[in-house]
């Protein structure tokens, strides 16, 4: 995702650059006017996490995660930021019996290792290791109530609870 805007743009725009279109889509979250821009060949979250909650609240930020976790599977994620390791390592925290996560940790170590960037990445990567686009799974929603010692009963409360 990125922060940078078109002049003007807003949720539901569609922008046409070098003959491509992009559709313009309000993700609050990370801040109040963040927006993604999905190309319908290609497209853009962050990699196996989230930004913080720093202007809207867990239960928009959870809609806005949502809806990117609902792209279709071959859809690119090119995120602000390059997170992908710390992400893991706290994906792995909160899904630590998941074998594929300990693999996908391991893999993009050895990218990083190497200077490489792990970004893009696709949707279905995300859904694959992305905790924040998994808060309705049983086992993340134990491991959050075990840490965090409370009765979960909506997914937006459990975003709330660690992001």
């Amino acid at each position: 995702m990125s922060s940078t805007t078109f002049p003007s743009s807003k949720d539901g725009d569609r922008i046409q650059v070098l003959g491509q279109t992009i559709n313009v889509i309000a993700v609050p979250g990370h801040t109040s006017g963040h927006l993604a821009y999905h190309l319908v060949d290609e497209d853009v979250l962050f990699s196996a996490g989230c930004g913080r909650l720093l202007e809207w609240t867990p239960l928009q930020v959870l809609k806005s995660l949502e809806y990117l976790g609902g792209l279709p599977d071959q859809t690119q994620v090119y995120c602000a930021h390059e997170y992908t390791l710390s992400n893991l390592r706290f994906a792995l925290a909160v899904d630590p019996d998941n074998h594929q996560i300990a693999g996908r940790l391991a893999e993009v170590c050895e990218i990083r290792n190497r200077g490489q960037c792990t970004l893009p990445t696709r949707i279905s990567v995300e859904q694959a290791f992305n905790s924040f686009l998994r808060v309705r799974e049983a086992n993340i929603v134990e491991t959050v109530q075990r840490h965090m010692g409370l009765t979960i009963t909506s997914a937006d409360v459990m975003l709330r609870c660690y992001a």
